[in-house]
């Protein structure tokens, strides 16, 4: 796996999907240990550097391994984040934790104002930020960065300043691999500008779409300019679109002067065709309600309820086949063993081992006290 981070650091890790349970008293385990280690960082550091070392891809795949989780499966997303919905405590980290795997992700938006009223009387203003973060988030890592994994998990945790990171993981059923999100709020400066912590991945494909990108930023204003339009005038740019691309295929032409790879040469026929293929559906509608709503900018244009993958696709090809504005295409992909594995990889959990390492930073916390 390749992982882009925005500091030069980088490594590989696998996160192929596996089947299974973490087994009862492993998960006990996980629990208790990860409340430790959660209470010690946030008494020595505060909440802020405990959501931002968990918006650290590398650092949260240590962490899962210190708890005993599969370094290379898919899997540590969704255990570690549900141990730590179990193990952090409102009232003793002062950081919540909503959404989850499968349903519980889309419960994301009734938990987040509950949570935020319950424990930190958050006004309405911060508690509409972390509702649009967590919709945004989803949004861009589902149509935005068009990658070919699809969400099936998000958690978003916050502290009682509004402060936040979120989770998110997607699945590739055909190579059977995971992609995992991260994001902070911290340095966010926008959500559909390089809006990523960090992104851990199982491989890097050459046909990604990734309109996040800041060599995307031309493509994004006439993307905006397009939803401002007439649907029909879209609709005959979108035909003109797809006869652009049959002629070219008939003519075995590899439109030299629109793509170019990194290293300068052309590519060929066949990954001409994988980069440039327009959605066989198109939800009509959509682009009727985003041109009365007007956006001003990206943002807005994606926050419309029913954009999403096809039809940021389509404007996106209708800007750099007609206008010549160029998408990126290019994927945006940005420790150790402490007690085993539940699989028995490198070695069984050392349940021994476990139970002294939770001693150990009980005494910690004392010593802070």
């Amino acid at each position: 796996m390749a992982v882009k981070l925005k500091s030069s650091s980088a490594a590989i890790i696998n996160l192929p999907l596996h089947g299974g349970h973490a087994p009862p008293y492993l998960i006990r385990r996980m629990i208790k240990l990860s409340n430790s280690i959660s209470k010690v960082i946030v008494d020595e550091y505060g909440q802020g550097e405990f959501l931002r070392r968990l918006s650290d891809p590398l650092w949260f795949q240590a962490f899962g391994c210190v708890l005993g989780f599969d370094w290379h499966s898919s899997g540590v997303t969704t255990v570690v984040t549900g141990v730590l919905k179990q193990s952090l405590n409102e009232e003793i980290h002062a950081i919540s934790i909503a959404g989850g795997k499968g349903k519980k992700a889309t419960q994301t938006k009734n938990d987040i104002p509950k949570l935020a009223e319950r424990y930190y009387n958050l006004s309405s203003t911060k508690i509409d930020d972390l509702m649009h973060a967590s919709r945004m988030a989803a949004k861009v890592d589902n149509a935005v960065v068009q990658d070919y994994y699809s969400l099936y998990h998000h958690v978003i945790l916050f502290d009682e300043h509004g402060d936040w990171t979120i989770i998110q993981q997607g699945m590739n059923p055909d190579s059977k691999m995971a992609r995992r999100y991260h994001w902070n709020s911290e340095n966010l400066e926008s959500f559909v500008s390089e809006p990523h912590a960090g992104i851990i991945c199982g491989c890097k494909s050459p046909n990604i779409l990734n309109m996040t990108s800041t060599d995307s930023v031309e493509n994004q204003k006439i993307c905006v300019e397009l939803a401002n339009s007439d649907a029909n005038n879209l609709k005959s740019s979108v035909y003109k679109v797809e006869r652009l691309i049959r002629t070219i295929r008939e003519k075995n032409n590899t439109l030299d002067n629109w793509i170019m790879k990194e290293n300068n040469k052309y590519i060929d026929d066949q990954q001409y065709e994988e980069y440039y293929e327009m959605p066989r559906r198109l939800d009509w509608e959509a682009f009727k309600k985003s041109y009365d709503v007007r956006p001003q900018n990206y943002e807005q244009l994606i926050s419309i309820p029913g954009i999403g993958p096809a039809a940021v696709r389509a404007l996106s090809l209708i800007g750099e086949l007609i206008y010549g504005t160029k998408a990126f295409w290019q994927d945006p992909v940005k420790f150790n063993f402490a007690h085993g594995g539940k699989d028995g990889v490198p070695y069984p959990v050392a349940r021994k081992t476990y139970d002294k390492s939770k001693v150990i930073f009980l005494l910690q916390l004392k010593e802070l006290k």
